[in-house]
């Protein structure tokens, strides 16, 4: 497969870590992109750009900044490196400027579902493991979501209140996959930031962990990026 003129990398959420990512990058190889995973390890925003621009300073061509559910925030604000050329959002959230995500989830529509997080631990956070492959993974093997619940990574309460600076979709292109049964971020909410980005919309049905449970749906998204810019 002839070499890709952009490089992809990855950017994790909230309780879980980059292995996630594993059949997107399968496919993704395989496709002739070079492609790189951020371990970010979610204890504080600052940090995790920090960990993003790491990898974004070891890349060799433009960069497509791929981020799922709060990794939606890191590449919000890691992607106004010079070396980004596109911003996807898979089920994830895209703040403006001066917005964290705390304050995004703070005010659930009513009938929303709310995310099954446990209240804070020295400063983590965990989600309940007996409601966790409801609410974060319906529609992940059962055996991968509770292997998933179980290996939580603690997500630090101060990267819930980092806030944007500078937004990189007002001056990037930008994707954006809405995932019309998540549980975690509703999918209206996914709609209103997607429109607000101006962002290309596509609508799969599948849970929060659509980029584990829909891997080709998400590498065709990202390919589609890739491709455009």
């Amino acid at each position: 497969m002839s070499k890709k003129l952009v490089n992809v990398v990855l950017v994790h959420g909230g309780f879980v870590d980059g292995s996630g990512w594993k059949d997107v990058y399968k496919i993704l190889k395989r496709d002739g992109y070079k492609v790189s995973i951020v371990q970010n390890p979610t204890l504080s925003l600052a940090g995790d750009v920090a960990a993003t621009k790491l990898i974004l300073a070891a890349q060799d061509q433009p960069v497509i900044l791929v981020g799922h559910s709060y990794g939606g925030v890191v590449i919000t604000e890691a992607g106004n490196d010079p070396k980004v050329a596109g911003l996807v959002y898979i089920a994830a959230f895209a703040p403006d400027k001066g917005e964290s995500v705390a304050a995004l989830i703070k005010d659930p529509p009513p009938g929303a579902p709310v995310p099954p997080i446990l209240p804070p631990q020295n400063g983590y956070l965990f989600l309940d493991n007996a409601k966790f492959a409801a609410s974060f993974a319906g529609d992940v093997d059962p055996e991968e979501a509770a292997f998933m619940a179980d290996s939580q990574v603690p997500w630090g309460v101060d990267a819930l209140g980092g806030t944007i600076s500078e937004p990189a979709w007002k001056t990037k292109p930008s994707w954006y996959l809405v995932s019309t049964d998540d549980r975690m971020i509703p999918p209206p909410a996914q709609r209103f930031m997607s429109e607000r980005a101006g962002a290309t919309v596509v609508e799969e049905k599948g849970s929060h962990s659509i980029y584990v449970s829909q891997p080709k749906a998400v590498a065709a998204l990202i390919a589609k990026a890739a491709e455009s810019v």
